[in-house]
């Protein structure tokens, strides 16, 4: 009985938070591509340049080009029922407007925590030369994620991405 009854809360718990769990999903998954590929790049960028600084950067602008397209991808993915009229069965173009600009208005502070704290952390550690370059990407990106996962869902929630309409 008590089985049946958790299967319940877990069922409402999810019912109710359903957006925001597919959109950390969504989130998680296209930072998986991202930390892995930031990884790769940076330890294959430490070979042709030593400088700290540019290797930092540039690993950002790499991890960005694959995450926000995965992101796009599977956000819309999830989300495209919303983006359709009902009634007409045609896409509302307001609807996805007004996502866009919640959305933007969401990541940028977050993007912005995210940027500079894992360039710094990334920096400091290549510096320091105590770690290898793909391990100093990997721990600034796992501790520049768990700022901004708490900082993007506070966004979201403020701009009211996900109200009911």
């Amino acid at each position: 009985m008590s089985s049946g009854k958790s299967h319940l809360t877990v069922k409402k718990f999810y019912q109710k938070y359903r957006d925001y769990i597919l959109f950390n999903k969504n989130i998680i998954i296209s930072g998986i591509f991202a930390f892995f590929g930031g990884a790769a790049f940076t330890q294959f960028y430490s070979y042709l340049d030593s400088n700290s600084f540019s290797n930092s950067i540039v690993t950002l602008a790499i991890e960005y080009c694959i995450y926000l397209p995965v992101f796009g991808f599977l956000f819309y993915s999830d989300n495209k029922p919303r983006y359709f009229d009902p009634i007409t069965g045609e896409k509302d173009f307001n609807v996805i407007k007004s996502d866009i600009k919640k959305l933007i208005t969401a990541f940028t502070i977050s993007e912005i925590v995210f940027s500079v704290s894992k360039v710094l952390i990334h920096y400091e550690l290549l510096s320091f030369e105590l770690v290898e370059p793909y391990q100093a990407s990997m721990i600034a990106s796992l501790s520049a994620w768990a700022i901004f996962l708490f900082v993007i869902n506070l966004s979201v929630r403020s701009v009211h991405l996900f109200k009911s309409k």
